[in-house]
């Protein structure tokens, strides 16, 4: 799989918002998980993610009402807006996208934090600190 390229990280304070930005051919594709993830492999959490032939959503739960993930497939773009941030988001964030032949995307999206960049397309990281 091509490449993708994670960008909008940066510095923001407790309560305030970041949008993150996912490019790459994949993200238009069908019968694909995308999604984004936080922390390093080994340490990897599952944010949220999209199935592309429904647009089924899965957040985690704790990040449920704050954050939003969107897809354009026009534009291959795969968006992540993140509002009232706390410190405990700070991390480095990674997009990734992979075809699967399993629907459920909350199932799909867990598997991805465990699984090689041989089987799916990662993203380098963007960094996001909250802190005053």
């Amino acid at each position: 799989q091509l490449q993708l390229v994670a960008s909008g990280g940066g510095l923001v304070q407790p309560g305030g918002s970041l949008r993150l930005s996912c490019a790459g051919s994949e993200l238009s594709l069908e019968q694909y998980v995308i999604g984004w993830f936080r922390g390093p492999p080994g340490q990897r959490e599952a944010v949220s993610c999209i199935y592309t032939s429904d647009g089924t959503v899965f957040y985690a739960d704790s990040l449920k009402g704050r954050f939003t993930v969107s897809r354009n497939s026009a534009q291959n773009t795969l968006d992540l807006q993140m509002n009232s941030l706390k410190p405990e988001d700070t991390e480095v964030y990674y997009c990734a996208a992979t075809p699967t032949s399993i629907t459920d995307v909350e199932i799909m999206c867990r598997l991805l934090t465990t699984w090689s960049p041989d089987f799916s397309s990662w993203s380098q990281g963007t960094q996001v600190t909250v802190s005053s």
